[in-house]
């Protein structure tokens, strides 16, 4: 036995017992019926002309039923006699890389054979013309720049850095996503205090200066299912996108233990969220324009979701992990986010230890005016399962005090395994 592990062994991991989370479970039932009705809408269909090439901007998120969505886009341009083609639209992620951002939509289903179009991918930019303050070149990505029209399509919620009238959504994936890490750069310049102002000035820019034809706004409720979507189209983008923010904002779930000492958190990844544990929900935010999540002193994490393929962005805001994260941890994949970005912390590396069981007898050990005997601890899969947690037994009367909030197990030890690893 190491130092290490001599000085961590005495910690005692508190019992724990699972909990539902109660939360509006309103959801579409038939996507693609609700996808295509709204895609029929005159004002939509009155933007294609047969024989136009229409390029359309995927992301890179795990949003729900986003092949089936994309699909019918795809569908639809060809059924208004259009010629149909996919483009990545997610800015530096998949290190940065053409074939990392065909690999990453691969990953979501979004594949050639799957969409019945070409998926064409490409880090070259084309400016297309300059922000209406004339201090920044628009660009985006070329084969978008060369069709004849582009659509997008993308969830809208609440930013991991940021507040403003336009966060994660559609002005942003035009505004980084759809301009390629080049693009990205100039809009993250001015850093994470100026970020909504960025937004909107780039985002206007390429609908000023492309044929943008129309989005289609995802919103989703706090069960990562499908509850709204609409087809707008680039006016009522920039006009009706705030308001669909706030509703993204009322669906959002959340922990419902607002106060605890150590979040555990299994798995993190690009595929969960933009910083790999939504802030929103963790309280792990990387820049001080934006707050919320639950209040902890630490935050463990176990694991890197194989879906990230490496990029372990927001590692850097957990205390502690495991070797098993660390052996997954690929710096060309992970880097470019803050190279763009410029916020390192995001990327930085938590102390590791060799199993699971250390790395959360260490986090318990460094904390601060605590009874380590008794210590609140809340732990989560990740920041997209919100339906059913894990607290510690202390945590039983906030549990019988929230009526949207219910248990389902009595408490009993985490259940490790001969190396020490959670099953």
């Amino acid at each position: 036995m190491g130092v290490v592990s001599e000085l961590v062994q005495r910690m005692k991991i508190p019992e724990m017992m699972r909990v539902r989370q109660k939360f509006d479970d309103t959801a579409i039932q038939d996507v693609p019926a609700v996808t295509n009705e709204q895609l029929h809408q005159e004002k939509i269909r009155s933007l294609i002309r047969p024989g136009m090439r229409i390029a359309i901007g995927a992301g890179s998120r795990g949003i729900s039923n986003y092949a089936t969505i994309i699909k019918c886009i795809v569908d639809f341009v060809k059924e208004m006699g259009a010629e149909p083609f996919i483009v990545p639209a997610m800015g530096s992620h998949g290190g940065a890389l053409a074939e990392g951002q065909r690999q990453m939509l691969a990953g979501y289903g979004i594949t050639p054979e799957n969409m019945g179009c070409p998926v064409r991918c490409s880090m070259e930019t084309k400016v297309i013309g300059r922000t209406a303050d004339d201090r920044y070149p628009v660009q985006i990505d070329k084969y978008a720049a060369e069709a004849d029209g582009i659509i997008i399509c993308n969830r809208i919620k609440a930013h991991t850095a940021f507040r403003g009238p336009y966060e994660s959504g559609l002005m942003k994936m035009l505004a980084i996503g759809l301009a390629k890490q080049k693009g990205a750069e100039f809009c993250h310049s001015r850093g994470f205090k100026y970020m909504a102002e960025m937004v909107e000035l780039f985002g206007r820019g390429i609908i000023s200066n492309a044929n943008v034809l129309f989005g289609v706004a995802l919103l989703e409720n706090a069960y990562d299912k499908t509850v709204e979507i609409h087809a707008l189209t680039s006016p009522e983008i920039i006009e009706q996108e705030p308001a669909l923010l706030e509703r993204a904002k009322a669906y959002m779930p959340r922990i419902r233990v607002e106060h605890a000492d150590l979040l555990i958190v299994d798995e993190i990844g690009k595929n969960i969220s933009g910083d790999g544990m939504d802030p929103n929900i963790s309280g792990t935010f990387a820049v001080p324009y934006a707050s919320g999540g639950i209040d902890v002193q630490r935050v463990a994490v176990l694991d890197i979701c194989e879906q990230s393929h490496g990029n372990t962005i927001g590692w850097g805001m957990a205390d502690c992990s495991t070797r098993r994260a660390f052996d997954k941890f690929d710096s060309e994949a992970t880097y470019p986010n803050s190279l763009t970005c410029l916020v390192t912390q995001v990327s930085k590396i938590p102390m590791i230890f060799k199993n699971d069981k250390e790395c959360i007898q260490a986090a318990i050990k460094t904390l601060a005016d605590v009874d380590h005997d008794d210590v609140k601890v809340v732990r989560i899969k990740n920041t997209l399962a919100m339906g059913e947690i894990q607290v510690s037994a202390n945590l039983r009367p906030v549990v019988e005090a929230d009526p949207n909030m219910e248990i389902v197990s009595e408490p009993e030890p985490m259940p490790f395994d001969e190396n020490g690893n959670l099953f």
